[in-house]
């Protein structure tokens, strides 16, 4: 069967789809109340991206363009992508899913920065993603991990 990462519209049907992620313990990578906070029907412009198997959602994740404005990763400053709520179902892991949907991110060949989750940080490093050095002001306690497309390097403060 073939699977292709596609953009999820915002509508009625791909809310319910979101609840079976909840259901496996990861309600603080549920969607749902994004998606209810933006409801337009069909909305083609929305930030969630997924993968279908026949007609189920088994994977999805939230892909954000940040402003090079707020750029404090990157070397040259540029528009990077954010990375968020990557969640495959239980019974469709190991299957190459989330390996889909991060290289469907990288394929806009802007560098991407996203927070690595408690025993994810072996799946970044094979998907070609590094650990950024930790700031305190900048990163907040969370575990950033950055991919760098040719060209890009990491942007460390020299204090």
């Amino acid at each position: 069967m073939s699977v292709k990462v596609e953009r999820l519209l915002i509508n009625f049907r791909t809310i319910e789809e979101f609840k079976k992620f909840k259901q496996y313990g990861m309600q603080e990578l549920s969607m749902k109340e994004d998606l209810e906070h933006d409801m337009i029907e069909n909305n083609s412009e929305s930030p969630f991206y997924g993968i279908y198997f026949g007609d189920s959602l088994v994977a999805r994740m939230s892909l954000y363009k940040v402003k090079s404005k707020y750029d404090y990763y990157f070397e040259p400053k540029q528009d990077y992508l954010e990375l968020w709520k990557l969640e495959v179902l239980e019974g469709y892991r190991r299957r190459g899913f989330g390996e889909q949907l991060v290289e469907y991110a990288k394929s806009f060949n802007l560098p991407v920065k996203t927070n690595a989750r408690v025993n994810s940080h072996d799946f970044w490093e094979r998907m070609g993603f590094q650990a950024a050095h930790y700031e305190v002001e900048r990163d907040f306690g969370e575990n950033p991990y950055i991919w760098l497309p040719e060209g890009v390097s990491e942007q460390v403060d020299a204090k």
